[in-house]
């Protein structure tokens, strides 16, 4: 395909006077973007952009969408690595300065952060910096952050519109029917983080993005281009590598743990760029050593693979069985000191042989960290026998001293089906401080949610109990499809760990990846 230089800003621009020292920074403005962003990031934040090879990688990937009509890109990076600087807030800055008619659609998973890339983009375009070097003024009936417009020669000219991927486009289409470049489709992270484990919100998502690429192109050649960190097999990456979306696409990969192999597939001009710095014992090493130390990507990696494998390797692993291992439980023999202990309970909806079973689990926060299941029951109980079998589990506990001395707080069910009505007749007893759950997620989001702490070492199973064998078994059996015939015991598991451990007394190591 014939290479095509982007339309020059003096083509349309005002004619203005500028120094020596401004026209050879608006030449490497026009030339360079890693130069644009760096010159622009410390206008903007009042410190130099650290520069990194990756960043050198993207920036070349922004050449290629620049001069290279109808060539679409999907680069995959970890969190963190200033893709949304490069990317949806500069690439929009300067494609306007190089083409003041340039359109741009800039997508994200949210209004909110697709908004705040916008304004951050118009904010470059507004400053005194920029202005100096291209004087676009700010159409007046741009007060919105989700679609604004340049002026020239007291005329509309390019633009932006920013918006969700499920979010209602009218009246816009990037890029227009002209040579050389004209705009482009700016999708940064289509999905949401806890979307990623719902089919249901993956496809749809999915869908979106066909509709959006088939009907906002005013050009068959005006690029999109897609940068995320990978979430699942068939996230949006997924969706485009397996040839579901027209058009011709490349590739590109940045892993947050690296191989020599790795250094040596990357251009010729970049190997050196590549900063030696320490390995584990399989020969990788950091990225970006500076901002993401190994040790702290070897913790991130042991304390929930999935995401680590996903996120920062760009290599999503497929949710089937093994979600939860039971080997990563730790194993008590005699209970330390705990802080306080706490029953929760799923109960079944009916008690045929195909419904799960009813569960009562009690568990204990230690003094210096960690969870531990002290006991559980487990049947298929009506709804006399199922308040009876709480109030008993409930005594027992409250009788329990010794090592298990600390307080039982209160008992937690899910407030749905029979949960609701055992809420309600405990409560009127006046007994026993119980509460309702109320879960507004699917199963294997709250998993993933809390998987992390099991791998981290945080929640802990008796050596030996009658019940500890079935336990482990389910945990081990679960999988993303909701194939297992039961998985009752999981879910005040989940509940004990979200409550537990999830409010801020541990390191949340999952809340650290997926920001």
């Amino acid at each position: 395909m014939k290479r095509q230089s982007p339309p020059q800003s003096r083509r349309s621009s005002p004619t203005i006077e500028l120094t020596l020292e401004q026209a050879v920074i608006k030449t490497k403005c026009e030339k360079d973007h890693l130069f644009f962003t760096r010159y622009f990031f410390k206008h903007r934040q009042g410190i130099k952009f650290r520069v990194n090879w990756h960043h050198k990688l993207i920036c070349s990937v922004i050449e290629s969408v620049l001069t290279e009509p109808g060539v679409n890109y999907v680069v995959n990076v970890p969190p963190g690595s200033s893709k949304t600087e490069l990317v949806a807030i500069n690439l929009i800055a300067r494609g306007l300065a190089l083409n003041h008619r340039a359109r741009f659609l800039h997508i994200s998973y949210s209004d909110d952060l697709a908004l705040l890339n916008s304004e951050t983009a118009k904010e470059i375009v507004q400053s005194d910096a920029f202005q100096e070097l291209w004087p676009l003024a700010i159409a007046d009936d741009a007060k919105s952050k989700k679609r604004w417009n340049v002026v020239v020669d007291g005329k509309k000219a390019g633009g932006v519109y920013a918006v969700s991927l499920g979010g209602q486009i009218t009246g816009f289409r990037a890029g227009h029917m002209a040579e050389g470049f004209q705009g482009a489709i700016i999708i940064d992270d289509p999905l949401k983080v806890e979307d990623a484990y719902s089919k249901t919100n993956r496809d749809k998502a999915n869908r979106k993005l066909l509709s959006t690429v088939k009907s906002r192109k005013a050009n068959p050649d005006t690029p999109i281009l897609v940068i995320m960190q990978r979430l699942a097999e068939e996230d949006p990456t997924g969706f485009i590598k397996s040839g579901k979306l027209p058009g011709e696409w490349r590739f590109v990969e940045i892993p947050a743990l690296i191989t020599d192999a790795y250094v040596d597939a990357l251009p010729e001009a970049l190997r050196d760029e590549v900063e030696d710095s320490p390995r584990d014992d399989d020969g990788r090493f950091s990225y970006w050593p500076y901002k993401e130390p190994l040790d702290d990507m070897l913790a991130m990696e042991r304390a929930d693979r999935y995401v680590f494998t996903g996120q920062y390797m760009q290599r999503p692993s497929p949710l089937g069985g093994g979600i939860i291992q039971s080997a990563r439980f730790g194993r008590y023999q005699v209970v330390p000191e705990l802080v306080k202990r706490v029953i929760y309970a799923d109960t079944a909806q009916k008690t045929k042989e195909r419904n799960d079973y009813s569960v009562f689990q009690c568990w204990g926060l230690g003094k210096f960290g960690g969870i531990y299941l002290l006991d559980q029951i487990r049947g298929k109980w009506e709804a006399p026998e199922l308040k009876r079998r709480a109030i008993d589990f409930w005594n027992k506990h409250l009788a329990w001293g010794g090592p298990h001395g600390s307080a039982l707080v209160k008992m937690r069910v899910e407030d749905k089906a029979s949960g609701t009505g055992l809420i309600q007749d405990i409560r009127a007893d006046g007994a026993i401080p119980i509460e309702g759950i109320e879960r507004d997620k699917d199963k294997l989001t709250r998993v993933m949610d809390v998987v992390s702490y099991i791998e981290s070492g945080y929640v802990h199973i008796p050596d030996s109990a009658p019940w500890v064998s079935d336990f482990t078994q389910e945990c081990d059996a679960f999988t993303a499809d909701d194939t297992h015939a039961h998985d009752d015991q999981i879910d005040p598991m989940v509940d004990a760990i979200s409550d537990l451990l999830g409010a801020g007394r541990v390191t949340n190591l999952w809340a650290k990846l997926a920001s």
